[in-house]
């Protein structure tokens, strides 16, 4: 009986090298990657989710490449910065579709 080439001889799938460098990346402490890994974890699983990982790894790879630039990770608070300030607007935008007039003002700490 023949093996496929991508199963070991012990009979368990050989993980490709994408996916390996994503659980590396997972590893890091306050990255972004690790962030976006919890996320997907919660919602779809951890298979999905480390190959959402690695598929935003290699976009960051190719833009790299293309533009010359090095990696700057975004931190871990990237995503819910970005979702407070969407969140804002999107509320302001569906009362002033509503008729009401708003100005946000924020609360002194």
């Amino acid at each position: 009986m023949r093996v496929p080439a991508s199963v070991d001889p012990i009979g368990c799938a050989r993980a490709p090298s994408g996916s390996r460098c994503a659980w590396a990346a997972v590893k890091k402490k306050d990255s972004y990657l690790q962030a976006q890994f919890f996320r997907i974890t919660a919602r779809r699983g951890r298979k999905k989710a480390i190959l959402a990982v690695a598929s935003s790894m290699l976009t960051a790879i190719y833009h790299m490449l293309k533009d010359g630039t090095l990696y700057q990770d975004l931190g871990r608070n990237y995503l819910d910065r970005r979702s407070a300030d969407q969140q804002k607007k999107r509320l302001v935008k569906r009362l002033a579709d509503l008729g009401y007039a708003v100005e946000l003002t924020p609360l002194a700490a």
